[in-house]
C-alpha cells in the first residue's frame, strides 16, 4: 500500500493517499476551491480555469483539478494573485453571458452565478468575444440554449462517456467554438435519447427542461377540464430536495397535499401502474420461460433506454418487453377504467405526470401512446383524439410551480392518495431505484414459480451504486441468472453480449440514469461543493427502501386494487384487453446507426 503524502496547503499540512489529486488535498484540508469544469467521474479537461491556486516555485498558477498532489508542495489556494486570477476568469464568462438572471430557470441554483456572487466582480470589463448562437428547441424534452454556454465540456463528456450516446460535441475553433449537435441540425435529428443528464451536469441555465407549467397551469384553471395528476416513485425521494429540504426527505404526504393545493382534481400515484407493470411483465417473462420468446426480456420503464436500443441496436428489439412504463400505463387506465368508473367524459380529462426524467415528456408523445382514445372509438365515442398522458412535468418543474404559488411545502399536513388508482405496494416504491424494477419483479415471479412465499424479499445482490449488478435467483426448481445495469453505457456492455449471442441472462433491468429515477434527467440541481458527483442520490435510494420496509403491502401481485382493475376490467395479465391498453410495440428509430 502506497505511504500517504504531506503537503501544506494554506500554513496546514495535510496528509492524502498517494496518488490523490490537488482538488482532493485542497479539500481534505477545508480549502473550497471552486470549480466548473470538473466534475469528478464526469468531466476534467481543465477549461474553465476557476480552480486556480498557486503553489510556491511554480512560475505560473496551476489548475488544482489536473495537477496531482505531491509530497512537499506548498499550495496557497486564497492568495491575492489566485483572486485576482479567479476574479478575471469570470469576468471573461460573463461577458459573453446572458445578463437576465432574474428571468433565467437557473436563478438561484446557476454555479456560475454562484462563483460571480463569491468572486463579487461588479462590472463588465470586457468586451462579447463570440457569436451567441440560437436555441435548439427541436426535442421534446430539452431545451438547448447555447448563449448561456460556458464551455465547460461536462455536458458533452456526460453524453459521450457516461451514456456513450454522443449527440453533441464540440465543434468550431477558437472565438468560435461552441458545443453542437451534428451539423447544428437540432438535437431533435441527433442520437439524442433525451435522457436529460446534460441538463443535470450542466452548471448554467444552457441545457434545461422544455417547461410545460404554464400549459398545466392554464389546464388548472380552465373548469370544464377535470385534471389528474400522478407521481411517479422517486418524486417522494427529491422534491422536498428541489424546495430546500434535505436530501432524501420523504415528503409523499405532503407532496399529495401540494398537488391538491394547486387544483389537481385527484392526485393519484403511479406506483399503482408500477405494480400493474409487474403483473405484466412478470407474466411476460414467465410465458417466454415456458413458452419460448427472446431472452434475455428486458425491462421497458426507462424512455432514454428505450429510444438508445432503438437507435443503436434495433436487431435486439425483441428481447424488450412488450410493456409500456408506468407512465403510460397509468394515462391509459384513467382515461378508460376510471372515467368509465367515474363517470368523466375522457376528452375532458388531462393527465398530468410528475417524472424524475426529461425522456418522459417526449414518450408521452410517442405515437401509439393514444390507446385510451382507441378504446372509446370503439366503443362507439366519437371524441376527437387525444394521448393517454397530456403533459410530464420534471421534479424541478413541480417545485416551481410551488413556490410560485406560495405553498410551504414544511408546513402542509399529510395526507393520502385518492383511490382508487393511489394504492401501491413497497414493490413499486423501488422502481425509483437501479435494481428496484428487477427486484420487485422477482418478488412476484419467484413467489408464483415456488409456490409459496419468499423467506425474504430483499435482493440485496441487486442493489448498491455498481454500474453492473448480477444475481443467481432459485424459482421454480430452476435458476435464473438475472442482471441490472444503470447508465446507457453499462447497458451497451450488455446489449453487446447479447449480440454476441453469449449473455448467460434470462432478464434484464436497464435505468437510463446514474442510480436509476433517483438520479434522472429532471431531478433537482445542486451545488457540487465537494466535486465528489451528486451526494443526493445515495439519500433518495435510502428513502425508497425506507419506504418499502414501511409499508404493509410489499409484493405487486398483493395490490387489492390492481386485483379489482383485472376483475371489473382487464381480465388477466397479457389479455386481450391489457395488450391494447397495456402493451406496445418498440421498432428502429429513424435515423439510429444499427448494431
Amino acid at each position: 500500500m502506497n505511504e500517504p503524502i504531506v503537503l501544506t496547503i494554506d500554513g496546514r499540512e495535510i496528509a492524502v493517499p498517494a496518488g490523490s489529486g490537488l482538488l482532493e488535498a485542497c479539500a481534505a484540508a477545508g480549502a473550497r476551491v471552486p470549480t466548473l469544469c470538473h466534475l469528478e467521474g464526469i468531466s476534467s479537461n481543465a477549461s474553465c480555469g476557476i480552480c486556480v491556486v498557486e503553489v510556491e516555485g511554480a512560475r505560473a498558477l496551476v489548475r488544482a483539478c489536473v495537477t496531482a498532489a505531491q509530497a512537499g508542495m506548498r499550495v496557497q489556494t486564497a492568495s491575492e494573485r489566485v483572486m485576482r486570477a479567479r476574479r478575471a476568469i469570470v469576468e471573461l464568462l460573463l461577458a459573453n453571458h446572458p445578463a437576465d438572471c432574474l428571468l433565467c430557470v437557473r436563478n438561484g441554483s446557476c454555479e456560475l452565478q454562484a462563483i460571480a456572487e463569491t468572486l463579487g466582480p461588479r462590472k463588465r470589463r470586457f468586451s462579447p468575444t463570440r457569436p451567441q448562437g440560437y436555441a435548439d428547441a427541436t426535442s421534446p424534452g430539452i431545451v438547448r440554449d447555447p448563449a448561456k454556454c460556458i464551455l465547460c465540456g461536462r455536458c458533452v463528456a456526460v453524453c459521450r462517456e457516461t451514456q456513450t450516446v454522443a449527440a453533441i460535441h464540440f465543434a468550431g475553433r477558437g472565438a468560435r467554438t461552441r458545443v453542437a449537435s451534428f451539423m447544428d441540425r437540432g438535437l431533435a435529428e441527433s442520437p439524442c435519447v433525451q435522457c436529460g443528464q446534460c441538463s443535470v451536469v450542466c452548471p448554467t441555465g444552457a441545457i434545461t427542461e422544455r417547461d410545460d407549467t404554464q400549459a398545466v397551469s392554464a389546464a388548472l384553471a380552465d373548469p370544464s377540464l377535470f385534471v389528474v395528476v400522478q407521481t411517479a416513485p422517486a418524486i417522494r425521494a427529491s422534491l422536498g430536495e428541489a424546495l430546500g429540504l434535505e436530501p432524501g426527505a420523504l415528503v409523499t404526504g405532503r407532496m399529495i397535499a401540494a398537488l391538491r393545493r394547486l387544483g389537481f382534481d385527484r392526485v393519484f400515484d403511479t406506483q399503482f401502474a408500477a405494480d400493474l407493470t409487474i403483473m405484466e411483465e412478470g407474466s411476460e417473462l414467465l410465458e417466454r420461460l415456458e413458452h419460448g420468446g427472446a431472452l434475455p426480456m428486458i425491462t421497458s420503464c426507462s424512455p432514454g433506454w428505450i429510444n438508445f436500443i432503438e437507435t443503436f441496436y434495433p436487431a435486439l428489439l425483441p428481447h424488450l418487453s412488450s410493456c409500456k412504463s408506468p407512465q403510460q400505463m397509468f394515462g391509459a387506465i384513467a382515461k378508460t377504467y376510471y372515467a368509465d368508473k367515474a363517470g368523466i367524459a375522457p376528452e375532458s380529462m388531462r393527465v398530468v405526470s410528475i417524472m424524475p426524467c426529461t425522456a418522459k415528456k417526449g414518450e408521452a408523445a410517442r405515437l401509439g401512446m393514444n390507446s385510451a382514445c382507441t378504446w372509446w372509438r370503439d366503443k362507439g365515442h366519437t371524441s376527437p383524439g387525444y394521448p393517454d398522458v397530456d403533459w410530464a412535468l420534471t421534479t424541478r418543474e413541480l417545485a416551481r410551480m410551488i413556490r410560485a404559488a406560495g405553498i410551504d411545502m414544511a408546513a402542509l399536513p399529510e395526507e393520502d392518495f385518492d383511490d382508487p388508482l393511489g394504492l401501491s405496494t413497497g414493490a413499486a416504491t423501488i422502481f425509483g431505484t437501479t435494481g428496484g424494477v428487477m427486484e420487485a419483479a422477482l418478488r412476484t415471479v419467484c413467489e408464483r414459480l415456488n409456490g409459496a412465499p419468499l423467506p425474504t424479499l430483499e435482493f440485496t445482490p441487486l442493489r448498491g451504486v455498481t454500474g453492473i449488478k448480477e444475481a443467481l435467483v432459485a424459482a421454480g426448481g430452476r435458476e435464473l441468472q438475472v442482471a441490472v445495469a444503470h447508465t446507457l453505457g453499462n447497458a451497451r456492455i450488455l446489449l453487446e453480449s447479447i449480440a454476441r449471442g453469449d449473455s448467460p441472462y434470462a432478464f434484464i433491468e436497464v435505468m437510463s440514469c446514474p442510480g436509476g429515477c433517483v438520479g434522472g434527467g429532471g431531478q433537482p440541481f445542486r451545488q457540487r461543493e465537494t466535486h465528489r458527483g451528486d451526494p443526493g442520490l445515495e439519500a433518495r435510494k435510502r428513502a425508497l427502501y425506507r419506504e418499502d420496509e414501511r409499508l404493509g403491502i410489499r409484493k405487486s401481485h398483493e395490490n387489492k386494487a390492481v386485483a379489482a382493475l383485472y376483475d371489473e376490467f382487464l381480465g388477466t395479465p397479457l389479455g386481450t384487453l391489457s395488450h391494447k391498453l397495456l402493451h406496445t410495440n418498440y421498432a428502429p428509430r429513424e435515423g439510429g446507426s444499427g448494431s
